[in-house]
Parts: structure tokens; sequence; C-alpha cells
């Protein structure tokens, strides 16, 4: 039977793979804001943000301290690739969210799973021209320079599908990207192919999840019952497998909140499943959404023992806009 060997959840955020340097320019950004989503489920403006938060992260918003970030955030994921290289998967279930890449809105499945042979990349570098200098550097980290392409598990993910079915899971399924100028993957698997494996050809089922997008976005508790029979469709599976399940994406985004990523994180390392299910729908939205894909892990991991977890609160601006980034493994008891 297969076997779940090793649980993976890494934030993907361009800051991630763009220099410190690169952060001040995106953050400029930020200033241009006018509709910023909360934790607490209001959308406001940049300059109705600062008001509130009176500046009060003006410390934290200087490029010496997103230089120690940066070094930070870089030896977690290369504790998190060390990981993955340690246990040696023979195929690794990411799951993500779609923003608008492979599927679009005139048809976004709340929940689907690629078994083609190809995983072909989003070239969005290619599809838009005169980007800036942090976004050229972003999309080479998520291997959306250009329509890179990484290795599928089609017979595996079949049988994934097969899995969840069998559970009750009506799970939608995609089969091939065809035109990846079009349509491809983004960056919450390319991140974790160029990022975590280097690009070393491990076999990926994507399990992709629409955490923006209403009205079909799935609510907390069903995305970790979901993971509970995504772990036994695995385990049913009869090949001898190894298998790693990684979590790709938040925490907590485009305005950074402290106190719902450390609940989070507290309650994925603590096993804690009621409060992962009883999470408000009111902050998972936007970029906060993308915490229902550890939600989800969390669900798949549940009984494996939590190793250690690295959360680094990044505030861009003076006002606070920015992200949790955060990184964490899993092991068998």
């Amino acid at each position: 039977m297969s076997r779940i060997v090793l649980g993976i959840g890494t934030s993907h955020s361009p800051l991630l793979a763009m220099t410190p340097e690169m952060w001040v320019e995106r953050a400029k950004d930020d200033l241009k804001r006018t509709a910023i989503q909360l934790c607490d489920g209001r959308v406001i403006s940049y300059a109705q943000l600062a008001e509130e938060s009176g500046n009060r992260h003006a410390e934290m918003a200087t490029l010496e301290n997103f230089r120690q970030q940066s070094a930070k955030a870089q030896q977690a994921l290369d504790r998190v690739a060390a990981e993955l290289a340690e246990a040696r998967p023979d195929v690794i279930v990411v799951i993500g969210d779609d923003q608008d890449e492979l599927f679009k809105l005139q048809h976004m499945p709340a929940l689907a799973i690629f078994y083609g042979e190809k995983i072909i990349m989003h070239p969005h570098g290619e599809a838009v021209d005169h980007l800036p200098e942090w976004h050229q550097q972003a999309l080479r980290g998520y291997s959306q320079d250009k329509a890179n392409e990484h290795l599928g598990a089609p017979a595996y993910a079949r049988a994934v599908i097969d899995g969840l079915l069998e559970r009750g899971v009506d799970v939608g399924a995609s089969s091939e990207v065809t035109d990846p100028i079009r349509a491809g993957f983004g960056h919450a698997f390319g991140f974790v192919n160029h990022r975590l494996l280097d690009n070393r050809p491990v076999p990926v089922v994507p399990v992709m999840l629409n955490t923006y997008f209403p009205p079909n976005v799935m609510r907390p508790w069903r995305c970790y019952d979901v993971g509970r029979l995504l772990r036994q469709a695995i385990e049913s599976i009869p090949d001898d497998r190894r298998v790693a399940i990684v979590a790709s994406g938040g925490l907590s985004h485009f305005a950074t909140d402290e106190a719902v990523d450390r609940k989070v994180l507290t309650a994925l390392q603590t096993g804690d499943a009621e409060t992962l299910r009883a999470l408000p729908v009111t902050a998972l939205k936007s970029g906060s959404s993308e915490i229902l894909n550890w939600v989800m892990a969390g669900g798949a991991l549940e009984g494996l023992k939590n190793q250690w977890a690295e959360y680094i609160p990044v505030y861009r601006t003076p006002a606070g806009t920015g992200i949790g980034l955060a990184f964490t493994a899993w092991r068998p008891e």
C-alpha cells in the first residue's frame, strides 16, 4: 500500500523568488491599492489601512529587515527542500490553488485533480511585455518565465481520483494542457517544482482548489474532511509508493494578520481539527484564502507528527501590507 512519508507546508509568495531589494519595489504597488481584503472581512484602501494602523509597522518595513527576513525564509526553504530530498518520495501530491491560470472563470471547479503526463506552466513572462524586474524574478522562481514542463503522475493521479469518488468526493479532473499561453499551470505548483525539487523529475499529482473565486469556494470544514478522505484514498492504492503531501500558499495576505496565522499554525502543529474546520470564512478571502490549502493538508496529514515550523510575519509597508510566510514539516510517528 502507498504510505505518506512526509508532509510539507510552504508559502509561495513572490517575495521568496526575488532579492530583498525587490521587496522594496514590490511594496510600491501596495501604496496604490484601493481594495485590500482584511481577515475581519472588510475591504479597504491602502490610505484607510495606513490611517487605521497609524503606520505602526514602519520599523519592520525597511530594507535591512527585509534582508534579514529573506535570509531566514531561504533557510527555511532549504530545510523544506532537504526534507523532501531525504524522504525520497516516489510521488508528491501538491495541494494548491488555481488563480485563473489553468482554469478560467467560465469553468472554475471547486476541486480538481490533474492526471496528465506533463505539467506545463502558463508562461506569463511570454504573454505580458514590459514587466517590472521584481515580477520577472518572481516568474523565474515560479517556473513561469516560459512554458516549462514538469512530470505528472497519470496512473497514480487516476487512482487518487477513483479513491476519492469511492469515498463520496465528486472531484473534477483535467488531463492535458493544450495551449499553455492561454491556460497552463500556475505558481502554486511551479514554485514547488522549481524551488523545492530544483526541477528534479519527481512525479507530481496536482490537487487544485478554487480558493479565490466565489461562489464555489469550499468551506474550511469541507477542505479538512476532504483532506482526510484524500489520505484514505492514497493509503488504499495497492502500489508500494512513498508519498509526500505539500500544501502550497499562504498564509495571510495582502495585509499581514499574525493572529490568524498563529491560530492556523498552532492548530496544524497540535492536530486541532476542530479549530481548522471552524475557521471563519471571512478570514479566508483574497490571498488569505490559500490557508485552505493548508487546512486540506492538515486533514490529509492527521496522525503524523509535526516536526518544526517557521513563521515570518512580513510587513512590506508601514501600514501593514505584506504576508505571513510559513514553513513546516510532518513525519510519521
